[in-house]
């Protein structure tokens, strides 16, 4: 008999001490440490919560319109995880809205991830419940199948691997092994700190432009 996805079990979280310090951090700072290569933009924040998103990925792979897997992805959630939804970049009818929206929040979820599209529009822009897709209609989904639970998924071009962190904020999204998240926030977090250096230079009129002529001297054209 079928289940109507194929399912495999959620790899285990990242260490909460991890996901609270990435949640101090910008998306683009990482991004930085992960030679600006990877991650997408492609997606929209709905909600108005502040900050960075992070948590583990549980992920999950839907047929166009349907939301039978995550209705059953849910069960495979603990609290600070975010469920990742390939929904192969259909936009033709919402995956899901306020109601599932607001379950996903009651339950403890990080936040959501849909590449596809949402409704309920208006009730999610108004909740601090990380919520990112590609984009909103008002058909709703179906509930046919099948799906898959916990296996790679594409988001926006991005490979998301079940148990990658996930992290997000109004700049865009990056995923990453966990094993890789202390040596990424070391890196991000030097480079805050000469970035504030910068700033403060700017303020008082200080800041050195004499590194562009390295610049220009290496360029090639």
């Amino acid at each position: 008999m079928s289940t109507g996805a194929r399912r495999n079990p959620s790899a285990p979280q990242a260490a909460p001490a991890i996901i609270d310090v990435l949640r101090t951090i910008q998306v683009a700072l990482i991004s930085d440490q992960l030679h600006r290569f990877i991650g997408t933009g492609e997606l929209k924040k709905y909600d108005r919560s502040t900050g960075t998103m992070a948590g583990t990925a549980v992920t999950v792979r839907v047929s166009h319109g349907d939301n039978l897997a995550v209705l059953r992805a849910f069960e495979y959630c603990r609290p600070g995880d975010v469920m990742v939804i390939d929904g192969g970049g259909d936009t033709g009818q919402a995956i899901l809205g306020g109601i599932m929206s607001l379950y996903a929040r009651k339950i403890g979820l990080a936040g959501l991830v849909v590449d596809g599209a949402i409704r309920d529009v208006a009730e999610i822009r108004e909740r601090d419940f990380p919520l990112f897709a590609r984009g909103h209609i008002h058909r709703g989904p179906y509930k046919d199948g099948p799906g898959e639970i916990n296996v790679p998924v594409s988001i926006g071009g991005m490979t998301v691997m079940p148990g990658d962190i996930v992290i997000g904020d109004e700049d865009g999204l990056l995923a990453f092994a966990p094993e890789e998240a202390e040596a990424l926030i070391a890196k991000a977090q030097a480079q805050q700190a000469k970035e504030e250096a910068t700033i403060q230079a700017i303020l008082e009129d200080r800041w050195d432009l004499s590194f562009v002529d390295a610049l220009e001297a290496r360029c090639n054209n």
